[in-house]
């Protein structure tokens, strides 16, 4: 199938796409930097012994309106617009910072909670507007190379955690209030703006395909596969977003650095790789490609539950890192591959699936901390007593038991790529037995 339009009149479009993905990914390093502020000045003044659940709940808010954006997004995006779903994107981001900034200012009570949950939805709402846009807009200018397209695109996504994760780190350091986090996460939200407002932008596939609207949804009663990859998705979100979130919360105190430096370093080594995830889905096939992920991924978070030191937290979040690097971009791929009459839809499903991954997860992994935390310090009265060595050795508990949990996830994925990834080989050798010899 040949490219819609001709690329070279896309390259804002490409522009566009980068800057809106280095935008949520500078957001998801702001609340990784954040959220340690967030709980010691708000949630630990509200409830100190739930006080990491309710975090996890706030945090996880993100991630709801970033599904449910996604979900109604890409069923609208033909109707609405590109150009229109990611002015809203830039007005979410903006809007949500300054909520946020705005609660900050106030007592701590259950009305700044309000404040706070308001700010992170609608930064999630821009998070979803960006990715109903972005992912069916760049499928469309280059539909032969989606693996390697939609990669690239997305390791701007990590690209933009390394300069919040940086910028977060500065701000620590000068020992300025740590609200101007918030205020640099607008700057790419205007300048986006700006050049959405002076691009021009293509069609979808579906539509430059001439696939009918109600085609496109009629496809989900079709395609029982979709489905059992819509649910693969909630895990690989699952084990790729809900760490990052965690890192610096719950490792700091463990292994001797402050955890965001971790997904700093996580962030330039999945910027790198994703340039090559074509030559390895190449090699390997997509299918293929998620399975190895899969494996890197269990064994990354098992060994990052162990790390006690600033050498093994890098050792295990390197394996962890090539781990998840590939699963975002190479699921979408995936289902846009095998699915083109699905449309946006089926790829706006996806992120649905992996945004509410998180919703769920995080309170969880919030409730396994609280709970661990208590229990190794023998109770809340106990816990509010501890300081120093004692609270690191709780911490450290509470970190291995949240952690190890999380393994879990992409261990149960392994079974369901593998077969998948074996029937791939099956038909492709039966079909072309030739070739089938050739590959082993």
């Amino acid at each position: 199938m040949k490219a819609p339009a001709d690329a070279s009149r896309y390259s804002r479009v490409f522009l566009v796409g980068n800057l809106s993905i280095f935008m949520i990914g500078l957001g998801f390093a702001v609340r990784a930097s954040i959220a340690g502020d967030l709980q010691a000045d708000i949630y630990d003044q509200i409830d100190l012994a739930n006080s990491t659940a309710m975090l996890g709940e706030a945090l996880g808010f993100t991630f709801t309106g970033f599904a449910f954006t996604l979900l109604f997004g890409s069923a609208l995006v033909d109707l609405v617009g590109i150009k229109r779903m990611l002015l809203l994107s830039a007005c979410g981001y903006l809007l949500g910072s300054l909520m946020i900034i705005a609660a900050s200012m106030v007592p701590a009570g259950p009305g700044v909670e309000t404040l706070v949950l308001v700010g992170l939805l609608l930064t999630g709402l821009g998070w979803g507007a960006v990715e109903a846009a972005s992912n069916p807009m760049v499928a469309a200018v280059d539909p032969e190379n989606k693996t390697q397209r939609l990669n690239v695109l997305h390791a701007w996504w990590p690209g933009g955690i390394v300069v919040g994760g940086l910028l977060g780190l500065a701000i620590s350091a000068a020992g300025a209030p740590w609200q101007l986090n918030l205020l640099v996460l607008a700057l790419p939200a205007v300048a986006m703006a700006w050049l959405v407002a002076t691009a021009e932008f293509p069609v979808t596939e579906r539509v430059a395909s001439g696939i009918g609207y109600g085609d496109m949804f009629r496809e989900l009663l079709k395609q029982p596969l979709f489905v059992l990859l819509w649910i693969c998705m909630w895990m690989t979100a699952a084990a790729e977003l809900a760490p990052g979130q965690w890192v610096d919360l719950t490792l700091s105190r463990v292994v001797g650095m402050k955890g965001i430096v971790i997904l700093i370093y996580v962030s330039m080594l999945m910027f790198v790789m994703r340039h090559f995830a074509g030559a390895l889905a190449k090699k390997l096939s997509p299918i293929g490609l998620l399975w190895l992920s899969s494996l890197l991924a269990a064994v990354g978070l098992y060994a990052l539950s162990l790390a006690r030191s600033p050498v093994t937290a890098l050792l295990a979040a390197t394996v962890w890192g090539i781990g998840v690097c590939y699963m975002w971009p190479t699921m979408l791929a995936t289902v846009s591959e095998r699915f083109v009459r699905g449309g946006a839809l089926f790829l706006g499903l996806l992120g649905f699936g992996g945004g509410m991954a998180i919703q769920f997860v995080l309170p969880k992994l919030g409730a396994i901390f609280d709970e661990a935390k208590l229990e190794a310090a023998g109770g809340l009265e106990a816990f509010e007593r501890l300081s120093g060595a004692e609270l690191d050795a709780v911490l450290m508990a509470a970190s291995v038991e949240s952690f190890q949990s999380l393994a879990l996830v992409p261990l149960a994925l392994l079974p369901v790529f593998g077969g998948i990834w074996l029937l791939d080989r099956r038909r492709r050798s039966a079909a072309t037995p030739e070739a089938g010899l050739a590959r082993g």
